[in-house]
């Protein structure tokens, strides 16, 4: 044991199926693409969105990091 104890199923469950929910956002994007039903296009257009809501955050974690070491390398 390694102090994680139940948590280490409830983790892996988790990830599964954040896993799926990725792979089945990208597979209705493909098929809005290619013209498929409506709720193809809303899972599509929430899929895009939070992959835009990510860059974003990525972007600004890096922007916040460039500033923290610019500011601190200093006798």
């Amino acid at each position: 044991m390694d102090g994680l104890g139940e948590a280490e199923p409830v983790i892996g469950v988790v990830l599964v199926v954040v896993l799926l929910l990725v792979v089945g956002g990208c597979g209705c994007v493909v098929w809005a693409e290619r013209g498929g039903p409506g709720w193809v296009r809303v899972v599509a257009r929430a899929t895009l969105g939070a992959g835009e809501m990510v860059r974003r955050a990525e972007r600004r974690r890096r922007i916040q990091g460039r500033r923290n070491n610019d500011s601190g390398g200093g006798d």
